[in-house]
């Protein structure tokens, strides 16, 4: 099992993107899938993303298990609030086997890395991320917004 950086890999970079969509996204057919996750990947292979930090896959064998992402932005408007921690996501058949928790402690390890101090986090889940040490601040507009310390 290894964590892999999705920007360097295309063939997880569009997995990720599709999963992303499907998870987060407005529904569409699949060929506006397809169109969407092209465009998207030649986004961020070409730079022009800028809002991605850091995009992290967990592998095993040839297969992604999950993934999670650094953001500058997570279209919160909390000045002074960032980078957020965004799109952990763990396919259904691989959950409940502590995944989540490896993928977050791969994250804030890159946040550590780019000296960051802290790594936001905006969630609809109840009581999830406390027991990886996300630290309550207030509700927004029906999200709770969360804070983990690097230290």
């Amino acid at each position: 099992m290894e964590i892999i950086d999705l920007k360097t890999d295309t063939k997880y970079l569009k997995e990720y993107l599709e999963l992303c969509s499907l998870e987060w996204g407005k529904p569409c057919s699949y060929d506006e899938l397809k169109v969407k996750v092209e465009n998207k990947t030649n986004l961020i292979l070409t730079g022009q993303n800028e809002n991605i930090i850091k995009v992290l896959g967990l592998i095993e064998g040839d297969k992604m298990i999950g993934f999670i992402a650094l953001l500058k932005d997570d279209k919160v408007d909390l000045k002074d609030c960032g980078p957020w921690y965004g799109s952990m996501y763990v396919k259904k058949e691989y959950r409940n086997k502590g995944y989540s928790k490896i993928l977050n402690n791969a994250i804030l390890d890159e946040a550590r890395k780019l000296n960051y101090n802290r790594v936001y986090l905006k969630t609809t889940l109840n009581n999830y991320y406390e027991k990886m040490g996300a630290i309550y601040i207030l509700n927004f507009f029906g999200d709770k917004i969360y804070y983990f310390d690097i230290i």
